[in-house]
C-alpha cells in the first residue's frame, strides 16, 4: 500500500497518468466524430440511372445526395443520345451518402466509319464487307467488263469515293460491277406488299435496282412512308418478263390497304362500314 501511495505521490508517474487519460478520451472523441461525420451504419440503395439523360439523372443524383461522372461513350441501338447505358455501383448496390457513381453513356455524335476498299471483290463478298462495316449497298451499276460480278468502283451520293473516306455509319455505297461478255437476265421479282427498305434489300440480293419510288396520297408523314407498302410496280412480275442483271424496277407504295389487297373490298362496299360490322 505503501509502495502505490508513493508511486501517485511521484510527479513523472503523475503526468504519465493523465497523459494516457488524456490520448484515451481524444481517441474515444474522434471516434465517436468520425462515426457522426460518416454516418455510420447508414446506407442507401443505388436508383437505376439507365436509359436517363444527364439532364434527367442529374437531379435524381442531387436528390439522393450522390455525386457523379461520365467516364465513356459508346455508339449502341435502343438508347436516347446521352443516355445511360452502364452504371458503376449497379442499381440496388447499398452506399453512404456523397458517393460517386460512374457512368457511360450513349454517345451524342453519330458514329462514324471509314470505308473500305471493295474495288476487285466479287459482289458477294462487297455485302458482306460493307455489312460489317455498318454500310448499306446501294445502286448496283453494271457495266461492261470482262470481269463478271467484280466491282470496279465504289461511289458515295453519286461520286467515286475513296477506301478509308470518314461517313456516318448506315450510309449507302453504290457500286460498278462488271457486267461480263454475257447478257445474263434474271425474272422479275415480285415486291408487292414489301415496304421500301425491304424491296431496296430484296432488289440488290438478285441484282437489281428499285428505280422512281411514288408514294400515293395517303402517305402524309415520315412515319406513313416508312410504313408504306408496295402496291403495284413497273416491270409487273406477272408477266413473267425477265430483265438484264443490274435493271431497275419502278414501285409504287401506300397506306391503303384497298390498294394492296383489292379483291377484298370491291368498289361497292363502303370500307368503313365494312370494318365496323
Amino acid at each position: 500500500m505503501s509502495i502505490l501511495k508513493n508511486l501517485l505521490n511521484n510527479v513523472f508517474v503523475k503526468n504519465i497518468v493523465i497523459a494516457v487519460v488524456v490520448i484515451s478520451l481524444a481517441l474515444i472523441a474522434t471516434f465517436v466524430s468520425l462515426n457522426i461525420y460518416t454516418n455510420h451504419g447508414e446506407y442507401y440503395p443505388v436508383p437505376d440511372f439507365r436509359g436517363l439523360t444527364e439532364e434527367q439523372f442529374s437531379k435524381l443524383i442531387e436528390e439522393k445526395d450522390f455525386r457523379y461522372n461520365i467516364i465513356d461513350s459508346v455508339h449502341v441501338d435502343d438508347y436516347l443520345p446521352g443516355a445511360v447505358i452502364e452504371q458503376i455501383p449497379a442499381p440496388g448496390s447499398m452506399v453512404k451518402e456523397n458517393r460517386n457513381i460512374h457512368f457511360t453513356i450513349k454517345a451524342i455524335a453519330p458514329e462514324k466509319v471509314q470505308i473500305p476498299n471493295l474495288i476487285d471483290y466479287s459482289l458477294r463478298n462487297a455485302k458482306v464487307i460493307l455489312e460489317s462495316y455498318g454500310l448499306v449497298a446501294g445502286e448496283l451499276i453494271y457495266v461492261p467488263s470482262e470481269y463478271r460480278n467484280l466491282v470496279l468502283q465504289q461511289l458515295y451520293k453519286g461520286k467515286p469515293v475513296e477506301p478509308g473516306t470518314v461517313v456516318l455509319k448506315g450510309s449507302i455505297i453504290d457500286m460498278h460491277i462488271g457486267k461480263g461478255l454475257s447478257t445474263e437476265r434474271t425474272n422479275v421479282p415480285d415486291l408487292t406488299a414489301l415496304t421500301l427498305e425491304e424491296a431496296q434489300s430484296y432488289s440488290v440480293s438478285v441484282s437489281l435496282n428499285v428505280g422512281a419510288v411514288i408514294y400515293d396520297e395517303s402517305v402524309q408523314t415520315e412515319e406513313d412512308s416508312l410504313s408504306a407498302t408496295i402496291w403495284q410496280q413497273q416491270p409487273s412480275a406477272e408477266t413473267g418478263a425477265r430483265i438484264p442483271l443490274g435493271a431497275s424496277i419502278d414501285v409504287w407504295l401506300s397506306v391503303d390497304s384497298t390498294k394492296l389487297y383489292p379483291e377484298l373490298f370491291p368498289p361497292d362496299v363502303d370500307v368503313e362500314e365494312n370494318i365496323d360490322l
